[in-house]
């Protein structure tokens, strides 16, 4: 009896072998294929809610909302008293940083993105100082400084001017009216200082001192 049944015995474990070959891979196969396709579902489910933004994108390049809130500030009128700064940089960090600077140490504030910019401030404003960048676009620095010397209403702005390329400095010793030039990054503390000393050197003449009465008549 034994003899008669041994071949199918021998049959069954091929068989066994055989399905175990093909039977394993395949369901390792599928439990794979269900596993991806629950995560695309899981994915898709969020990236629907999920709104793209600028800043996603890495497009966001416009001003932090402190320093847009700093440049409007800077558009009010002035205090009565307070002697005006006409800042002039295309850079929003920089007109921040110098903005946040002297508006801290009482100064009413303008800033510009360049020249162009610069004149029209100019030609609506009494600035006591000018702060500018010499490299920009549309009118740069050496061009409004020009224009401000060549003009009868400003050619008394003292002129400050900030750069961060060395080779700009000897050009900018051929206009006449400039005090100074500060490379980029600029010490605090000494632009300060040069600025304090040249606002009392132009003044409206709301903001002059008033002659007493005896010195008018000595």
């Amino acid at each position: 009896m034994n003899s008669i049944l041994s071949p199918f015995s021998n049959i069954s474990s091929h068989v066994q072998d055989m399905l175990t070959m093909y039977l394993v891979p395949i369901g390792i196969a599928i439990v794979i294929a269900v596993v991806i396709i629950l995560f695309g579902l899981g994915r898709g489910k969020s990236g629907n809610n999920a709104e793209v933004t600028p800043l996603d994108l890495g497009q966001d390049r416009s001003p932090a909302p402190e320093t847009l809130a700093q440049e409007q500030a800077a558009e009010e009128p002035a205090e009565a008293g307070k002697l005006a700064i006409l800042i002039v940089d295309d850079s929003a960090v920089a007109r921040a940083k110098l903005g946040k600077l002297f508006q801290s140490s009482g100064y009413h504030v303008v800033v510009a993105n360049d020249g162009l910019q610069a004149l029209e401030k100019l030609s609506a404003t009494f600035f006591s100082v000018l702060i500018t960048d010499l490299e920009m676009p549309n009118m740069n620095g050496l061009e409004l400084i020009a224009s401000i010397q060549g003009s009868l209403e400003t050619e008394d702005l003292p002129i400050i001017a900030i750069t961060g390329h060395d080779e700009l400095q000897a050009r900018v010793h051929e206009y006449q009216g400039l005090y100074g030039i500060f490379k980029k990054p600029w010490n605090d503390r000494e632009l300060l200082k040069r600025v304090e000393a040249l606002a009392q050197l132009r003044r409206s003449p709301e903001q002059a001192p008033r002659r007493r009465k005896s010195d008018a008549h000595a």
